[in-house]
């Protein structure tokens, strides 16, 4: 199609032309440019409104298939994976951590002055060893005014012994005189002066006289005992009077074994039932880990037991020794109440594994409750709940998504085990492609396009 041509441009208006005579000989003929400027200028007006149709059509034409291109449904973009059929495992999984199976405590039987322990965590001790000693406790310093006082008590205790000492003199003096008079009375009643009835009242008379001297001799000892007592209390405390040449008691190790931690390392004075170390041998380690008490009912004795994270290159096995049958409540990071339970876990793997863990270690303990051989699995992500069971979308027909409802047997955090996965009206055959994170948009034997994970 040409172009169309530019619109004349409008001339100014002219004054009309004077008439010419005409010349001589000639005859004067119609004037006609007029009629044919006015003929050549309509006869381009029809091809211009074809043209002008023609492109409000082609226009209407493309906004149409714009919009129809717009609002057209096209498949919607929808992730996959694949049904497979192979182990299933559901495992409890928590933290837990490394401790000897039999510890020991070394603590204080009496309390006295403990010495500075020359032990250091990781030394090995053998039965019977001396670990630690101790003491007897130093006294308590004086003030002036308990020492004055003392001072006083300690001069009257004094004053006492020489009483008691006085006493026992004249207790002394009297048995010479009983003695005396008995000598005199038996040599009289020889010579038959006197009666022999006297000589026995002179005989109970000495008998007297001596018990008397004995009780003086005794509160003599009482006395001085009870002063002696009285100056140690009052005695100064230095170094030299408490040192080392005092008479120990020792602590000795109850087992072979290692020291795990050491409580009170340097010289202290310590009550009675203090702890001071602990032992054990770190060659017999077992983890344990508290749990839910909803998880713990499904842990039994002997369940396999994997330890992750441990800080080795590959996980450990064991197996669970003992579930406790008591719980206690401990509070989350939360701030929630929780009731747990532990379970001791006993590993199974060869020492040269883990010998490089040692008590207190921190691990992550995944024990299996439930194992399905040859089990039909889906991905956790293509479920959905659908009234009590659930539901999942199967690529079908040419990448339409069909609505299956399916029975879930049990699930773990990646994969569901399908009940009855290989019959049924419903059923999931091995190999079929379902969709994962379906969108709320997606409806029954809608045309989907799939894109692999």
């Amino acid at each position: 199609m040409s172009p169309l041509p530019d619109p004349p441009a409008t001339p100014s208006p002219a004054p009309p032309p004077t008439p010419q005579p005409a010349p001589p000989g000639t005859e004067a003929k119609p004037s006609e440019p007029a009629k044919a400027t006015t003929t050549k200028a309509a006869k381009p007006e029809p091809k211009s409104k074809l043209k002008s149709r023609l492109l409000m059509a082609g226009a209407g034409l493309l906004v149409l298939a714009l919009l129809f291109w717009a609002f057209k449904p096209r498949p919607l973009a929808v992730e996959v994976a694949q049904v497979s059929q192979g182990r299933f495992e559901r495992a409890v999984q928590e933290y837990g951590k490394t401790r000897v199976q039999d510890r020991y405590m070394v603590s204080a039987p009496l309390a006295g002055r403990l010495g500075r322990l020359d032990l250091r965590q990781g030394d090995r001790v053998a039965k019977g060893d001396i670990v630690a000693r101790l003491w007897p406790m130093a006294p308590a310093l004086l003030d002036e005014r308990t020492r004055a006082s003392q001072a006083a008590g300690s001069a009257a205790l004094e004053a006492a012994v020489a009483g008691s000492q006085a006493n026992r003199r004249r207790a002394q003096a009297a048995v010479d005189q009983a003695r005396v008079d008995l000598q005199r009375s038996e040599a009289l009643a020889r010579q038959g002066f006197v009666s022999p009835t006297l000589n026995d009242a002179g005989r109970l008379s000495l008998r007297l006289r001596l018990q008397e001297l004995e009780s003086a001799h005794q509160q003599a000892l009482a006395a001085q005992h009870e002063l002696e007592q009285a100056q140690a209390a009052g005695r100064a405390f230095g170094p030299q009077a408490a040192g080392g040449r005092q008479p120990s008691f020792a602590l000795v190790s109850p087992v072979s074994g290692q020291v795990l931690r050491i409580l009170q390392q340097s010289e202290a004075a310590v009550p009675a039932g203090a702890g001071l170390l602990e032992l054990g041998d770190p060659k017999r380690l077992e983890v344990v880990v508290d749990l839910l008490t909803e998880d713990a009912t499904e842990v039994k004795a002997g369940a396999s037991v994997q330890l992750l994270n441990w800080g080795g290159s590959q996980a450990l096995t064991g197996q669970v020794r003992w579930v406790e049958p008591a719980a206690f409540t401990k509070v989350s990071a939360l701030g929630v109440e929780e009731q747990r339970v532990n379970v001791l876990v006993e590993l199974s793997a060869p020492p040269a594994q883990w010998q490089a863990l040692g008590d207190g270690y921190k691990v992550d303990v995944r024990i299996l409750v439930q194992v399905v051989e040859q089990a039909v699995m889906v991905p956790v992500s293509a479920l959905f709940p659908m009234g009590d069971q659930s539901g999942l979308f199967v690529l079908e027909q040419g990448n339409r998504a069909v609505l299956k409802q399916i029975t879930v047997a049990a699930r773990n955090g990646v994969q569901a085990c399908i009940k009855d996965g290989k019959h049924g009206k419903d059923s999931l055959k091995v190999g079929s492609t379902v969709i994962v994170y379906p969108d709320s948009k997606l409806k029954d034997g809608a045309r989907v396009e799939a894109r692999r994970k």
